[in-house]
C-alpha cells in the first residue's frame, strides 16, 4: 500500500518480508541508540517476528519506519484470557521524522488488529507522550524498590519454612518456571498469556553486554513436595568499601503460587551473603513483600507505567470482562481515530458476565477511548479520571457504579516487556 505522507514523497507501507528482516531490525535498533545485539539474542526476535503481522515504510530502496504486533491474550477481571496485539518494534528513522509515518503505521496497524478480529491493542512506550493520540490509555503501573537489606527486616508467614529452595542453572529449569508462569496467568489482570513458543527463552536471555559488572543470570527453584511453586531469576553485583562488603542482589523476575513461596523466595534474595543491598523494578504494586518489612522507607518504593491498553472494538472488549459491582450505564465515547467505536454504549454487567452494545438512550458518561483503556484492566479508577477532567458524569451516580464495578481485586501488572 502506498501512502502520500508528504509533498514530493510516497512512503510505501508494506508487510514485512523474511529477506528484510536484517534492514528492517538495523532501523530499529539504530532508533533506540544503534548498539548492536548479541547474536543469539538478534536471532531469538527474528524468530518471535511475525511477518504476517509486522509492516515496513520504505522510501524507494530506503526502509524508514518498522512496527509489530505480537500474538498474545490478556488476562481481564473475571479471568478471562483476551486476544490482543501486542505492538512492538516501533520505529521511524531520524531522517524521516514529522512527514506522518508513525501515524500512517499506526492507522494500518488499527485497521490490521480489527480485521484479525481482537478487540484489544497494548503496549510498552519507550516515550509515554507518543501514544495518547492514538487511543491508547496507561492501564498498569509497576513498582520499583532499592531495599538497604542491612537494615530491612522481613517477617515471613506460616508455612514459608515448608518451601524448599535449590539452586538451578536458568536454562535447565525454563519448563518448571513456565508452568509457574502459566498457573499465575488467569490470577491477575494484565499478565500476557504467551500464545507462540519462544517466549519462554527470553526470560533467560543473558547477554555480557548487559550486565554492568554482575554475575551471570542465576536461578533458584521454590519447590514443596518436590514439585515447583516459584522461583527468582537474579544476578549478583559483588563490590567493597573501605567499611566491608556493599554488593547488589539485582533480582529480574521472580513468580510465586502463593504468599509462603513468595516469602521464602524474599527472605533468600534478602539474606544473600556480601550483599546489602536488593534492587528490583518492575514488580505488581500490591506485592506482598511491602506489607512484611520492618521500613518501608528504606526501600525506596516507586512507580511508573507499565502497560497501555487500546480497545479496538469497545463492545467486544467490554463484554470480555466482568464487573465486581452490578454496573448498567451508558458510555458516550470519543474516538476520532478508530472513528468505529464513537457513538453511545451500554454496559450491563456484574461478576458473572456482561453484555455492552450501541444505544439512542441518553449518555450517563462521557470519555474518549483512551479513559476507558486506562479503566479497563481496574488500575486506574473511573473517579480518578473523572477528577483529572477526562470523564464526565452526566447522570448523578454513575460515575460511582461505574468506578465501583471497573475495579480489580489485585491490581493488574504486565510481568515482562515485549
Amino acid at each position: 500500500m502506498g501512502t502520500q505522507l508528504t509533498t514530493g514523497s510516497t512512503i510505501e507501507l508494506r508487510e514485512l518480508r523474511p529477506e528484510q528482516w536484517d534492514t528492517w531490525y538495523d532501523v530499529l535498533l539504530r532508533a533506540f541508540g544503534g548498539v548492536p545485539e548479541p547474536s543469539e539474542e538478534r536471532e531469538l526476535y527474528r524468530e518471535l517476528t511475525q511477518f504476517d503481522r509486522s509492516l515496513a515504510a520504505w522510501d524507494g530502496e530506503l526502509c524508514v519506519g518498522s512496527a509489530g504486533a505480537f500474538r498474545f491474550a490478556v488476562t481481564v477481571p473475571g479471568g478471562a484470557s483476551v486476544p490482543a496485539a501486542g505492538v512492538t518494534m516501533v520505529s521511524v528513522a531520524a531522517t524521516h521524522r514529522r512527514r506522518g509515518i508513525l501515524t500512517s503505521m499506526m492507522r494500518r496497524q488499527l485497521d490490521d488488529v480489527r480485521s484479525w478480529g481482537e478487540p484489544l491493542a497494548v503496549l510498552t512506550a519507550s516515550e509515554p507522550a507518543i501514544y495518547g493520540r492514538f487511543g491508547y490509555g496507561v492501564g498498569t503501573f509497576q513498582l520499583s524498590a532499592e531495599i538497604d537489606t542491612s537494615q530491612v527486616r522481613l517477617s515471613v508467614p506460616d508455612g514459608t519454612d515448608d518451601v524448599r529452595l535449590r539452586y538451578a542453572e536458568p536454562a535447565d529449569v525454563v519448563d518448571a518456571c513456565e508452568a509457574v508462569y502459566a498457573a499465575l496467568v488467569p490470577v491477575r489482570p494484565g499478565m500476557l498469556a504467551r500464545v507462540r513458543p519462544g517466549w519462554e527463552r527470553v526470560g533467560v536471555l543473558d547477554p555480557e553486554h548487559g550486565r554492568d559488572g554482575a554475575s551471570p543470570l542465576q536461578c533458584v527453584l521454590a519447590e514443596r513436595d518436590g514439585e515447583p511453586v516459584g522461583y527468582a531469576r537474579f544476578a549478583i553485583k559483588p563490590d567493597w568499601g573501605v567499611g566491608g562488603h556493599k554488593g547488589e542482589v539485582r533480582l529480574r523476575e521472580l513468580a510465586a503460587l502463593d504468599s509462603a513461596a513468595e516469602s521464602a523466595l524474599y527472605r533468600f534474595l534478602f539474606d544473600i551473603d556480601l550483599t546489602s543491598t536488593l534492587r528490583m523494578y518492575g514488580r505488581p504494586m500490591d506485592e506482598g513483600w511491602q506489607y512484611r518489612v520492618s521500613d518501608i522507607r528504606r526501600c525506596l518504593p516507586r512507580f511508573r507505567d507499565g502497560l497501555y491498553v487500546r480497545l479496538v472494538d469497545v463492545g467486544a472488549a467490554l463484554r470480555a470482562r466482568t464487573y465486581q459491582a452490578p454496573v448498567d450505564v451508558v458510555f458516550e465515547v470519543e474516538d476520532a481515530f478508530c472513528p468505529w467505536n464513537s457513538g453511545r454504549w451500554r454496559l450491563s454487567g456484574d461478576a458473572k458476565g456482561a453484555s455492552c452494545e450501541r444505544t439512542r438512550d441518553a449518555a450517563d458518561l462521557a470519555l474518549s477511548v483512551r479513559e476507558l483503556g486506562s479503566a479497563y484492566l481496574g488500575g486506574v479508577s473511573l473517579a480518578s479520571l473523572a477528577g483529572a477532567g477526562r470523564v464526565r458524569e452526566v447522570r448523578a451516580g454513575a460515575l460511582a457504579e461505574a468506578s465501583l464495578g471497573f475495579g480489580a481485586v489485585v491490581a493488574p501488572w504486565l510481568p515482562h516487556g515485549f
